[in-house]
């Protein structure tokens, strides 16, 4: 005997850290359930390449997202780096209030500069950036991290040691999420 087919159909998923609504397709709510949605903001920050991917979870008859990571691209950064200018880099893991999250800051100086002054530079990015995350949420760390709040501020205190041309944050990922 034929089995009847299944059709797909679309299901809304409303996602509030970037306030937009969008479609996935599913037989059923439930297997959207764990789905990762990776969205393009290029637009959304006027040429600054940069990628989020959420994390779907179903609750009741409506499906949240979580943010998971957000990338800048390489592209975007390689336009910022000019001659004469040196880049710094680092990676960390850091707690936050319900999650551990790794950070990768990327700097870029004015005019050449010192290996002392891009340590310095390094060190007090990473103290800056591990006092932040204590105080904050998941959520609200990817919040202030798309409106460039943090970047603001640290590029204001990092001036103190050297003015920076650029003060992005290239990775931030959430890498295990604290059990409730």
């Amino acid at each position: 005997m034929a089995q009847a087919k299944k059709k797909k159909k679309f299901f809304n998923v409303e996602m509030n850290l970037i306030k937009k609504r969008t479609q996935l397709q599913a037989y059923e709510l439930k297997e959207l359930d764990g789905r990762f949605i990776k969205y393009d903001l290029t637009r959304l920050f006027k040429g600054k390449a940069m990628i989020i991917t959420l994390k779907t979870k179903v609750k009741g008859d409506e499906v949240l997202t979580f943010p998971k990571e957000l990338n800048l691209l390489p592209y975007y950064l390689k336009r910022m780096v000019r001659r004469g200018t040196n880049y710094i880099e680092d990676s960390f893991s850091t707690e936050c209030k319900d999650s551990t999250i790794r950070i990768k800051p990327f700097l870029v100086t004015r005019r050449k500069v010192s290996r002392a002054v891009r340590k310095a530079l390094r060190n007090k990015t990473k103290e800056e950036l591990i006092l932040w995350a204590k105080e904050l949420s998941t959520e609200g760390i990817f919040d202030e991290t798309l409106k460039g709040k943090i970047q603001k501020e640290l590029s204001l205190k990092l001036k103190k040691i050297y003015p920076l041309s650029l003060c992005e944050i290239r990775v931030l990922d959430v890498e295990k999420e604290k059990v409730e």
